[in-house]
């Protein structure tokens, strides 16, 4: 089915705030006696941040704070880091150009609205999107198709008609099960991920997206 609207994830994919997240994470986790470790930090990427939380709580629950006060804790730790060092990935701009020539663009994310919002206000990018959707107004998270569901029930197109940008395993999962067509961006460390083999297309950089091949899609 042709591609008429494309869908894009934020985290670590626009803007380079999977380090940021990570860094949070450590800071926060580590100060509750959370043995996170970079391994453990990768192992929630693309969940939504209370499941994250849960996660962990579960794992190795602590006393004080409760798990809402870590969830905003982390938001605005998050925040603040992507203000401060906060950087947009390689070719994110040209991928927004390129695909909003061919039709209506918008973004599916875990991360909740306000942060979002707060994110592509760092970079001026909140107004390039027709639609925002976040996984928090969500009963599930990624990899479960509902925010994907529901940017493009927004955007009136049929999912089977939409072209995802994604970097994580969970959120390749996430637009397969909702029908959609997906170019996945992951990380080095990733790539051997089998999810990733699901993907129509695999990139390293959205520097490498090719104009004739968004073409051969929309046609």
């Amino acid at each position: 089915m042709t591609v008429r609207a494309t869908l894009f994830d934020m985290d670590g994919l626009l803007i380079d705030s999977e380090v940021l997240w990570h860094k949070a994470e450590l800071e926060i986790f580590g100060a509750l006696g959370v043995p996170l470790g970079d391994a453990g930090v990768r192992s929630t990427k693309g969940m939504f941040v209370n499941e994250v939380v849960q996660h962990w709580y579960a794992r190795y629950p602590w006393a004080v704070p409760s798990p809402d006060e870590v969830v905003k804790e982390l938001l605005e730790r998050v925040g603040g880091l992507v203000e401060s060092e906060g950087v947009l990935l390689p070719g994110a701009l040209r991928a927004i150009e390129l695909t909003s020539a061919r039709g209506p663009v918008g973004l599916a994310s875990s991360t909740p609205l306000e942060l979002i919002f707060r994110c592509l206000d760092t970079f001026g990018l909140r107004g390039r999107f027709a639609v925002i959707q976040s996984a928090e107004f969500e009963r599930y998270g990624k990899p479960h198709p509902a925010v994907f569901l529901s940017a493009a029930d927004a955007l009136g197109i049929d999912p089977r008609e939409c072209l995802v940008f994604e970097d994580s395993a969970a959120g390749v999962l996430s637009a397969k099960a909702a029908r959609m067509h997906v170019v996945a961006v992951p990380v080095g460390e990733d790539r051997v991920m089998p999810e990733f083999a699901l993907a129509d297309l695999v990139l390293a950089s959205l520097d490498e997206l090719a104009p004739a091949w968004l073409d051969a899609q929309y046609v």
